[in-house]
């Protein structure tokens, strides 16, 4: 029973205050759909993906040793497309401003487990942009692989497109929105709670009882909450005052 009075009470303060509470998440969505639509710079990603597989003849047959040789190479193939060694010719062949360092950051290299395929994915504020160092890092990758690791095996399976109707990864103004509100909201009540948890004075004989521990044994009303006299009694009132003028008068 403490409990759900305890609820209730929490309920009547959030809900005595839920102007703030308004207030606040109002002010949070607002500087979310600013900060998502006219701050924040859109980032498009794009992705090529590049097959690690040994170029075969017609005469030869299938060898499931050199599958598997090629998908443990997956791996090693992971690694060295984000070396300076590849990057560094990425970035001359392009002309970019951005470091080897930047580059790796805006660089990310996937694949899926005893999978031969690998996933090249790039992020940059211009969609041409992400498609040229995609592709370019791809290109690069497969010509410089043969010399690196004396194999020939990489082949660029899907080159990254620049579409038109491409729509940036970030920022996502909805979700940022919902999650200024739901922020707000948390904020507003806890702020909420906290005023009144600071709140030390008396407003009602049950603040006295509970801060207190002391028994109320009356209530003294405030004078704007006493009721005005009836017409009625106000005219006897009148004529007791006359009569007992008189008497007084004589």
């Amino acid at each position: 029973m403490g409990e759900t009075i305890n609820i209730k009470e929490l309920f009547q303060t959030v809900k005595k205050r839920f102007w703030l509470v308004g207030l606040i998440t109002i002010v949070m969505a607002i500087m979310a759909t600013v900060v998502s639509f006219f701050v924040m710079t859109p980032v498009y990603s794009v992705k090529t993906q590049i097959l690690v597989n040994q170029a075969k003849s017609d005469q030869q047959l299938y060898n499931n040793n050199q599958v598997q040789t090629d998908i443990q190479l997956v791996d090693t193939y992971s690694v060295i497309i984000e070396s300076p060694t590849i990057l560094d010719e990425v970035k001359s062949k392009l002309n970019l401003n951005q470091t080897v360092d930047q580059l790796i950051d805006q660089i990310s290299v996937e694949n899926a487990p005893g999978s031969q395929v690998v996933e090249i994915s790039v992020e940059d504020q211009s969609a041409k942009q992400a498609v040229l160092i995609a592709n370019t890092t791809a290109e690069v990758f497969k010509n410089k692989i043969s010399s690196l690791m004396n194999v020939d095996n990489v082949n660029v399976l899907s080159k990254a497109k620049l579409k038109e109707d491409m729509g940036p990864v970030s920022p996502k103004p909805l979700l940022n929105i919902a999650a200024a509100v739901l922020a707000g909201l948390m904020l507003g009540t806890g702020l909420v709670l906290l005023l009144e948890y600071m709140d030390s004075t008396i407003k009602s004989e049950d603040d006295i009882e509970k801060h207190l521990d002391l028994p109320v044994m009356g209530v003294i009303m405030n004078i704007e909450d006493i009721p005005a006299p009836t017409t009625k009694s106000s005219r006897v009132a009148g004529q007791h005052s006359r009569v007992r003028g008189e008497s007084i008068g004589s």
